[in-house]
């Protein structure tokens, strides 16, 4: 699991980087700044998200369990929930869509509260 969820963090950072720069470059001058206030919290908590899958993997080899495991898929859904969302709601307009950001963002917090749950119940140091 350590290195799958290297490997999402990374893909997820660097995804991330690009559509910055794409929404800075190509979206600016086509999107309402409301709109792309929204695109830019997208893409700032995927960013944040993908560092958190780098965790994931390292503390997968320090605190291996289910519950550091399940934070990392949480991650990875959280992360296609919230940012997703806000990506299809900026680029759309489609308000309906922010209904499902939330769920995004229960899926990271109980990702958070997993990966805290696990390293603090393994028995390694």
């Amino acid at each position: 699991m350590d290195k799958l969820f290297f490997l999402l963090g990374s893909a997820s950072a660097g995804l991330a980087v690009a559509l910055g720069a794409f929404g800075a470059h190509a979206l600016k001058a086509r999107l309402a700044p409301e709109m792309l206030a929204v695109y830019e919290t997208g893409v700032r908590y995927q960013l944040v998200h993908a560092l958190a899958l780098l965790a994931v993997a390292w503390a997968a080899t320090r605190w291996p369990g289910p519950a550091v495991n399940a934070s990392g898929w949480l991650f990875v859904a959280g992360t296609l929930l919230f940012s997703g969302s806000l990506y299809a709601l900026a680029l759309t307009g489609q308000r309906s869509l922010g209904a499902i950001t939330p769920i995004g963002g229960v899926a990271w917090l109980v990702g958070w509260g997993c990966l805290a749950w696990g390293v603090a119940r393994s028995g390694a140091q």
